[in-house]
Formats: C-alpha cells, structure tokens, sequence
C-alpha cells in the first residue's frame, strides 16, 4: 500500500464542496447528522437541510462583515449548529476557529484576542463566559446566539438565517488556504494556534479509512464523544464522516459509560473513536456489556493516550473489537496506526496489518514517518527518539497533512521543523521506539520521559500495568525529586467504584507491578486521588502533577533549612 499509494491533491479544494454541497446536490436526502441532546430532545439533519441552513449562515455572516481569512469562533458543543457553522465558514473562504465549551473567560480571551477573530457564534453552555471575556476582544464585533442563548447576544441565530436565502455561490479555495484555527493545549508556554488548511482533511484520511476498518460500508454510522472543538472531534469524527456522506450521530451530554452503551445501541454505531481514559472507564464500568447491549461496532479508533494491552484485551475479548490504535497531533494528524481487514458486499477481502497490544501502530500509506535523535537522524530499531514525519513522502511528493505554521508565531514554527524548510522532518514531540517491522512504541511526550536511579523511565508502561488491577479506575506516573536518587517514581492512582485506598493496598499494588515490570518500574510512592487532571482533549496532565512534586520538594527542603514558606499543597 505504501508503494502503490500517491497522494491526489487537486489545487483547488474546498472542505464544505467536499463534505456537504456534493452530497446535498446528489439528491440530499441521505442523513447526515443525527442529534440527541441529554433532556430527551432529537432531531435529525440531512444534507439538503446542513447545506440550505449553512448557505443561510454563510449570507448571514456576510451581512455581519465576515470577509475571505477572517477569523469566525465557534464555541458549542456537538450539535447541528456547529456543523452548519463549519460548513458555512469554509464555503466563504474565512477561517473557523472552534473553542471548547469548558473554557473558561480567560482561556477565551486569551484565543479570541490572539487571533483577532470577528464574530463568535455561541450557544447556552459558553455565552456567560464569551460574554465576560468579550471587553479584552478589541476585534470581535459580533456575538451570534444559538439556542437558548438567544436574546444575550448581538444576533439571535434563527432570526439571522430566517430573512436570508437558501442559495448560496460558495467561494473557490486553493487547497493551501487556511481553513481552521485550532489552539494546542498549551502543556509548555501560551497555547499556539495551529492554522489548517483545507488539503489537511485529504492528507487525514488514508488513516481514518484504515483505522476504521476501510469506512466506509453501507449502513454504517459513526459516533464519538470527542467534542467537535478540537482536531480529534473535528478531523477525527464530524468531517472525515461527512466527507463520505455518511450519518454522525452528535450528543450534547455529559459522557458515561452506560450512557456511551446506549448511544451505540440505539443509533446502531458501527465505527467510533473513544479516548483510552473512555474506554478505561467503560471497562470498569460495564465489564461485559454485550450481556447488557446489542452492539454494532465494527471498529474502534483510540488516540491521545496509550491504550495498553488491559484495555486492548477488553475491546477483543469483551467488546468483539480489536481497538485500532492512532496517533497523530494538531500540527500533523493521523499519521500513524492500525487497521483491520474486512470482507466487503463482494466477497473480497481488504487486508490490515495486525495490531500488536500497546504499540502505536505503523505509518499510514502516504506519511513517511520516522523516530529521529537531538541531530535529526534516523533513530536505529529499538532505540527510543522523536516521532517525526517528513514534509515529502516516499515518492519525494509534498504530504498534505502539515499545517500551515502557528498563528503569529514564526519562531515555534520554524522550532517544530529539522532541516531545509521544504525537505524537513516535523516533530511531534512524543518519544517512541520503532521495531524492526515498523511499528512504533509510545513511551511518552518528550517532557513526561524521566530519569529515576539512573533508569529511564516511560510513565504509560507502567500506568496500563495499574489499571489492570480491579481497584485502579486510571493512573498516572511523575518522577518525585529525591536528593539520593535524582527522582523516584510515584504513582497518582484514581479508585475504581468500590474501593477505598489505604497502606495494605498500596502495598498491593506495588506488588502487582513489581511482579510485572522491571523491578525500578514499581511506584516508590502511591497516592489516591479522586480524579486526574486532564485536557479538554482528554489527555492527562502529568506536567500539573510533576510541578506539584516539585513545589512539594521545595517546600520539604525549606522547611528543613529553616526557611518560611507557606503552606504545602494537601495531601
């Protein structure tokens, strides 16, 4: 497949031609969105009716000014709005930058005054903050109202696209023009914004075909939890679905387990993309949930974490489902991962590559993608290095993957590259080995990796070890300073239902790995928390967590020289 594959990037191309209007001339009946709001209310949306409300929203949004590049904030959650708003954005050549709607007025403020955005279309669960961010917005000069919303912002939603036209002449875009706005979370410095252009949805979707098990086949039906605001949600599930005019189902709800069965029962999902600490969570939950459920599925996606094989035997064993594994970043997505094989209507087969529990998964045709040292050499099987893709693939042809730099910011554009500008590895950052058959081995971002007693240390190694043990909901793994030892390892651990922490199960669980790893794996230190922090993207933040170790450490050593601080962080 990598020989044989070439990239075909028309220099024109536009996303909402690509995943609505071609789909809606093509007789429009077909559904495309499926909505549940957690109340009990649903609707469905087919893609005449995405394309009519998007057309009355592109005619809207240029009464309002809204020009070609201009910046447009989307702050919702999954909902059909949202995606009329993508689809009217990119039809008018401007800019769509979609922000969660867990941001708080300073996390708003922050990316809406960066980027100079125009108009912000927001609904009921954000506008309170849009709203008390808005006095350190100088260039926002509209507030559009969704939903219950309505009547708090400059323009109510219905009432702006009732007095406009269904007809609308969408602009002509090159493939290279920017098309959204996403800022990264922000673990190291101010969040960046990654500016994606249109060609980036083609250069995701050899990954989302394979790992999906070569979506799509008739009748299928995607749906994740992944909010639409960040790549996972939006280039991982709503427009790579749209873009094969296939039906999403969009929940606005807050995700449980049970909840997360039902959907799948009742829409009849048959591909979906569910972060590990879902799926860790699922897990505990619903040990054996086709007992419970009438499931579909066919294929399951995960990325942001490591799956690890505990949750990789659940998905086999449990679920009927062995879990594809991805891997990719804002800046370079869907670069790396598994894929099944599948006999289709015709009896032929499509063949996959086998997974191997807790790798990452191989290059996926197209990408050329390596681990690489400090110098920007090609790193020898089996020894650990930077993730990084090349800007051309193995046919010296540009990869449409790469977006396009970070939004005034030339310096951490040019840092993410090694090498001449046009023949350049890009880094993501994350640490992996790769084996002598291509398959990569997530250790960790860069900045997680640790040195303990001299030993390297990769956290999510031991992190999956835990989580198999029936008392552990999800775990994750800092080095704690130690003034012998450099840092020992130590373990935040979150309780599954049901158990209570303590000094005999502390115990118990460093047994379990010193049982399981090697002996300068095991946590030296245990300790139970109620929940982790995470990103809105559902990524853990050990970073929070290792800073909190070494705060505490001063704090231990002031004290013992005498020196006055304040108090220590609770235990």
């Amino acid at each position: 497949m990598h020989t044989g594959f070439r990239w075909q990037v028309p220099p024109s191309f536009n996303i909402a031609q690509a995943c609505c209007r071609r789909w809606a001339k093509d007789g429009g009946g077909r559904t495309a969105i499926v909505y549940e709001h957690e109340s009990g209310r649903r609707d469905t949306l087919s893609y005449a009716d995405l394309l009519a409300q998007a057309n009355r929203l592109s005619h809207a949004l240029e009464r309002l000014g809204v020009q070609p590049g201009d910046r447009v904030a989307l702050v919702m959650p999954q909902r059909p709005e949202t995606a009329i708003a993508h689809m009217a954005v990119y039809q008018m050549g401007a800019v769509a930058m979609p922000l969660s709607m867990l941001f708080g007025p300073e996390a708003l403020a922050y990316r809406l005054s960066h980027s100079e955005a125009v108009v912000a279309i927001v609904d009921e669960t954000s506008i309170a903050n849009l709203r008390q961010a808005r006095a350190e917005c100088p260039a926002l000069r509209h507030i559009v109202a969704v939903g219950d919303a309505c009547g708090q912002g400059d323009v109510d939603w219905e009432a702006a696209l009732a007095r406009e036209s269904a007809l609308y002449v969408a602009q002509a875009t090159r493939a290279d023009d920017p098309a959204v706005l996403i800022y990264t979370s922000g673990t190291t410095g101010p969040p960046k914004g990654a500016l994606i252009p249109h060609r980036a949805l083609i250069g995701n979707l050899p990954g989302f075909v394979a790992s999906q098990n070569w979506f799509p086949r008739e009748g299928d039906v995607f749906w994740s939890p992944a909010d639409w605001a960040w790549t996972g949600g939006l280039m991982d599930a709503l427009l790579p679905t749209l873009y094969f005019g296939q039906p999403i189902v969009a929940y606005q709800g807050r995700f449980s387990p049970e909840k997360a069965f039902e959907l799948m029962e009742r829409y009849k999902v048959t591909n979906t993309f569910l972060f590990p600490t879902a799926l860790k969570a699922m897990m505990k939950a619903v040990p054996a949930p086709r007992e419970r459920y009438r499931l579909a599925l066919r294929a399951i996606m995960s990325a942001g974490e490591a799956v690890g094989d505990a949750v990789f035997a659940y998905g086999r064993d449990q679920l009927g489902v062995t879990i594809n594994e991805m891997f990719g970043q804002t800046e370079i997505n869907y670069i790396v991962g598994n894929c099944g094989e599948f006999v289709d209507a015709a009896g032929r087969v499509h063949p996959g590559w086998p997974a191997k529990p807790g790798s990452m998964g191989r290059p996926y045709p197209g990408h050329r993608v390596a681990v690489i040292d400090d110098n920007g050499q090609v790193c020898p099987p089996g020894v650990p290095g930077d993730v990084a893709v090349h800007r051309r693939d193995i046919h010296g042809d540009p990869d449409p993957i790469f977006f396009l730099g970070y939004w005034k910011n030339e310096e951490a554009t040019r840092a993410k590259f090694t090498g001449d500008p046009d023949d350049a590895w890009c880094r993501t950052g994350d640490t992996a080995v790769m084996d002598e058959e291509g398959y990569l081995w997530y250790q960790g971002r860069s900045d997680d990796v640790f040195k303990a007693a001299g030993y390297r240390i990769g956290p999510s190694e031991i992190e999956n070890c835990l989580v198999k043990h029936p008392a552990v909901a999800n775990a994750a793994v800092v080095p704690k300073p130690d003034p012998e030892r450099g840092a020992v390892v130590k373990a935040y651990v979150v309780l599954a239902p049901g158990h209570v922490g303590g000094a005999t199960l502390v115990e118990d669980l460093q047994q379990h790995v010193r049982g399981r790893l090697a002996p300068y794996e095991y946590p030296k230190e245990i300790e139970f928390i109620e929940a982790l922090p995470m990103t809105t993207t559902g990524k853990v933040q050990r970073r929070v967590l290792r800073l909190q170790e070494e705060e505490r450490a001063r704090h231990v050593a002031a004290r013992g020289t005498g020196g006055r601080i304040g108090d220590p962080s609770p235990q």
